[in-house]
């Protein structure tokens, strides 16, 4: 990126709200040092498991989810990891390894030097695809 991304708490970068894919990758360029990585992968195995994903940036995370459907994922950046949030994850089998405050949500979190299991990953991302979501999403698909 040209400028210089503000990062919030724990490297979090700071991305105006927006739809479709581009807000999505300017959060992954902005992403610090190993997590930027994290987070290409991560998009990556969403976009090929789910080719017609729609993508927004909403309070500085990127959203994935399926239109008329809602919010199946988010991620964003912690000071030690990046957590991705399954937002159905109670539902997923097996089931992400962190449990949240909230009931239905489950949590998977990728350290530094941690590998994404792809075929698990990929497996949650299946699952989660298919189950109403979170919230509203508009058709803004992952490309023009």
């Amino acid at each position: 990126m040209s400028t210089k991304t503000k990062l919030l708490a724990g490297g979090n970068p700071q991305i105006a709200k927006g739809d479709g894919d581009g807000p999505v990758q300017a959060y992954i360029a902005a992403m610090p040092g190993w997590k930027g990585n994290v987070g290409r992968v991560i998009d990556a195995l969403i976009d090929r498991t789910v080719p017609d994903v729609s993508k927004a940036v909403k309070w500085n995370s990127p959203f994935y989810g399926m239109p008329g459907q809602g919010w199946f994922l988010s991620f964003h950046c912690c000071a030690k990891y990046v957590k991705v949030a399954f937002f159905r994850g109670s539902a997923l089998t097996p089931l992400p390894p962190v449990e949240s405050k909230q009931q239905q949500v489950r949590y998977l979190h990728i350290r530094e030097g941690e590998q994404v299991n792809e075929a698990q990953f990929s497996h949650w991302v299946g699952q989660a695809s298919k189950l109403p979501g979170w919230g509203g999403v508009e058709h803004q698909r992952a490309s023009p």
